[in-house]
């Protein structure tokens, strides 16, 4: 049964059992970020099941001949585009099903998009229109398929972050505008409810259909006995009206406090306080949100939560947050619960917001990406990219800070701020991408920061469009799959992006330097004299781009290939202190290349030369 209250949580029959211990080190991790509509449905046939078996399901395994498949006419084309815009079948025991699939991967950590009741009478597969913060959406199973899920993960040795929300519930209630008449675009006006600072009135909590026809406040069941469980908001205690800013939709975004107090498009603004960051005054609903998400973490035992729309909350808020949830999880003993942060707005902002509120990591979903891809692709400088680790000037202090458990790095993502209306996967378009994916996925792997990877980058997804539904893929295949197919699933351990970073993940693991170890990008040298740092020629970079991770007495030296046609060559500068004249670093990936050694030669101090195959990536030690 599930509660309709908070005052209704039993939390002395949930904390009478031992918990799953937090890592060491986050940064140890490997995350793969999955939204759970679009992963699996647990139909799928020919598949490595959990205990390594095939399985036997459905849905068959997409071929190459298979792409394409939804779009031979006009008519399956759009019907396609439109299967993009709703439900599509992902499952928690799905999810479950795969955890062998992320396994063998490499990956150590699942990031789950958010799993709760969604407002009934909204598509929001998504998982971001919440409408019961103490239920799972039916569409993904129930309470016990979550919890399922998170006993699966952990006997795979896969911590489980969930993502929730703090800033807004779902379309809950339907405003009665009184102001700003605006075109609809088809001859009509009507009064859109936009920020302007002062409160909208409202026509009432919506019922199971959508309409607002149930009184916005608390709700009396003996008298809207519909309300339940599909109406309204719950759990209860956030019912009353003072619970929501009202003040409609967000027009500025880059306006503060617009874009703190204003509804995030038809999603509604959750008052969470008052007062500065020292003197913060929590309201009633961020105290009732901060013990759902306590519930939470003891029903299902958690290992962390990725934290919504950050930067439209007060950072009092982070903070009161950020100090509940972790308390609470200490309390479980789970030392190191990880709270990162989806902060958009630059890495200053990012790192502020860090530094003041008390959240583990900031998701890099702005400039990191951005320089990661041009960097691979060649169009941007490689000390682009690895500046960014560089903080000195940012935190104000002459020695480097290294970032390493402080943002979490990823290539693609389910949003794409940063691409504005055209959004596209990395490997969309020229062919070079694809070849490409590889020292992409390598490249994130093995650089500072905790590596995330968006669900079907290692099977190289290439969805591209004119909004978000177009990177988001049903990986299990379904109405809306990848490559414009239909009914293909594409959990498929051959294909070589999928087993060559297997490979590279797992001598991550057995390496600290690649997890902890400070990092340099090196200068190289094609004729073994003249060296310097590897910049783009005529707008475009292909060549050999080298960097050093460096733990204790240990050096790694890590390269790339952004030339997806030839193989490069480059002498590599290395640490004269840790090595000497007549060395061997030994090849550590790809542990069958033609190349098993290099000796290190007295040029630019000291250095290596390395070859690296077209589109190619390698490690020495």
């Amino acid at each position: 049964m599930v509660e309709q209250r908070l005052s209704d949580l039993e939390f002395a029959l949930l904390l009478d059992r031992d918990f799953h211990p937090s890592p060491v080190a986050w940064e140890d991790q490997v995350f793969y970020f999955l939204l759970l509509d679009r992963f699996s449905d647990g139909r799928e046939d020919g598949y490595l099941a959990n205990d390594g078996r095939s399985a036997r399901g459905t849905t068959p395994l997409f071929r190459s001949g298979d792409a394409g498949n939804a779009i031979g006419t006009a008519a399956d084309a759009e019907r396609w585009r439109e299967a993009g815009r709703t439900w599509a079948g992902g499952t928690l025991r799905g999810l479950a099903s795969k955890m062998g699939y992320l396994q063998r991967l490499g990956v150590t950590a699942v990031w789950v998009s958010p799993v709760f009741k969604q407002v009934a009478s909204v598509d929001s597969y998504h998982g971001y229109g919440v409408q019961n913060f103490l239920d799972v959406d039916p569409h993904f199973g129930d309470r016990d398929d979550l919890r399922r899920m998170v006993e699966t993960a952990h006997a795979h040795g896969i911590r489980v972050v969930l993502d929730v929300i703090l800033n807004h519930s779902g379309n809950v209630f339907a405003y009665d505008p009184d102001r700003y008449w605006t075109d609809d675009g088809r001859g009509g006006r009507f009064l859109d409810p936009r920020w302007d600072g002062r409160p909208y009135r409202v026509a009432g909590y919506r019922d199971a259909g959508g309409g607002p026809s149930l009184p916005f406040g608390a709700i009396d069941l003996a008298v809207h006995e519909d309300a339940w469980p599909d109406g309204a908001i719950w759990p209860a205690e956030l019912q009353p009206a003072d619970r929501f800013t009202q003040k409609g939709r967000i027009d500025n975004w880059d306006y503060d406090p617009e874009f703190r107090e204003g509804d995030f498009a038809d999603l509604k603004d959750i008052h969470l306080g008052s007062g500065d960051l020292d003197n913060y005054a929590p309201s009633d609903a961020l105290a009732a949100l901060c013990r759902a998400y306590k519930f939470w973490i003891a029903f299902a035992d958690l290992d962390g939560f990725r934290i919504d729309t950050v930067k439209h909350m007060d950072p009092g808020a982070v903070r009161f947050l950020a100090s509940v949830i972790h308390e609470f999880a200490q309390r479980l003993g789970k030392e190191n619960f990880s709270l990162i942060g989806e902060i958009t707005g630059g890495r200053q902002r990012a790192y502020e917001t860090l530094e003041v509120t008390g959240l583990d990591a900031a998701l890099g979903i702005d400039d990191v990406p951005d320089k990661l891809e041009g960097l691979v692709k060649g169009y941007r400088a490689p000390g682009d990219y690895f500046d960014l680790f560089r903080n000195s000037l940012l935190v104000r202090k002459e020695s480097h800070v290294w970032f390493r458990n402080k943002v979490v790095t990823v290539i693609d993502d389910h949003d794409q701020v940063r691409k504005g209306q055209q959004k596209a996967r990395f490997c969309a378009g020229d062919d070079r991408w694809r070849r490409l994916a590889l020292p992409a996925l390598a490249l994130n792997a093995t650089t500072l920061g905790i590596p995330c990877i968006y669900y079907g980058s290692e099977q190289r997804f290439d969805g591209a469009g004119g909004d978000d539904r177009y990177l988001r893929e049903a990986m299990f295949g379904g109405e809306f799959g990848p490559f414009r197919s239909r009914d293909r699933h594409c959990f498929d351990e051959t294909t070589p992006v999928y087993r060559e970073i297997s490979h590279v993940l797992a001598v991550r693991r057995e390496e600290p330097a690649l997890r902890r170890g400070r990092q340099y990008l090196r200068d190289i040298s094609g004729d073994g004299v003249n060296f310097g740092p590897p910049v783009p020629v005529g707008g475009e970079l292909r060549s050999v781009v080298a960097w050093s991770r460096i733990f204790d007495e240990r050096e790694l030296v890590v390269a790339i290939n952004t030339d997806a046609g030839g193989e490069r060559s480059a002498w590599v500068t290395i640490d004269a202190g840790l090595h000497r004249e007549g060395d061997v670093l030994r090849c550590l990936y790809p542990g069958d290349g033609p190349v098993t050694a290099v000796p290190v030669e007295a040029r630019n101090g000291l250095a290596v030369r390395l070859t690296v195959p077209a589109a190619g990536f390698v490690i020495y030690g």
